[in-house]
């Protein structure tokens, strides 16, 4: 039987994508302006209304700004929001994000089990009872990464905070990536299962005991990434 052909992309996201990976590359550096539009959409393949409409959806994302009557220029993806994270994962910057994303949950994962702890545990401790067993799934670690995402959503939103899902939301597709590639390795998964058994111990006992248990083992988590990355 024959690989399924792969579906073409539609002619903006293809102008998009093209873009994004020459914003990344360097063709067009920070700072720099692009080319006029009739020259980029020659360039792309595309008529200069599919290339307006690629331009909008980088701009919006921040790695543009478009000004009426001037040439668009090319921002640093620092300077945009975290919508700009999908982006740069999609294009070849992932690894390096897995400490940052580790180094982020460490900051605020703690704190938000802390607040769930005294306010509701039932639903994270629940969760936290049943992790994914080991096996020989060639989905397992996908799997895993969506135990761990779907638990740092119960802390998100058992934490009171109304911006904190919304703040998580953001590193969704990001960690959905991120996460397969952390949970590939059976000792990370297997340290994380006692993360969880530690966790799910201490949620009964207040949110200070939680929160401490959740920074340890955020910490712990990024220790053993830098002592054996892939």
């Amino acid at each position: 039987m024959s690989a399924p052909t792969p579906t073409p992309l539609r002619p903006a996201l293809h102008a998009e994508d093209t873009l994004l990976a020459r914003l990344l590359d360097g063709t067009y550096p920070p700072g720099s302006t692009l080319p006029a539009e009739r020259e980029l959409a020659a360039s792309l393949g595309v008529t200069r209304p599919t290339l307006r409409e690629a331009l909008q959806r980088l701009g919006r994302d921040g790695l543009l700004e478009i000004r009426q009557g001037k040439p668009t220029r090319v921002l640093h993806p620092h300077e945009g929001g975290l919508r700009v994270l999908a982006h740069l994962s999609r294009h070849g910057e992932l690894g390096r994000m897995v400490p940052d994303l580790l180094d982020l949950r460490a900051a605020l994962l703690p704190h938000w089990v802390a607040q769930t702890a005294d306010r509701d545990p039932q639903a994270i401790q629940a969760h936290l009872a049943s992790p994914p067993a080991e096996s020989d799934d060639p989905g397992l670690p996908q799997t895993f990464a969506a135990f761990d995402w779907a638990f740092q959503t119960l802390a998100a939103q058992g934490s009171g905070n109304a911006l904190a899902p919304l703040l998580l939301g953001a590193f969704a597709e990001v960690y959905a990536r991120a996460g397969a590639i952390y949970f590939s390795d059976p000792q990370r998964r297997e340290r994380s299962r006692e993360h969880y058994r530690a966790l799910h111990a201490a949620l009964p006992l207040g949110g200070i005991a939680a929160g401490q248990v959740a920074r340890s083992t955020s910490l712990d988590s990024l220790q053993l990434w830098e002592a054996r990355r892939v």
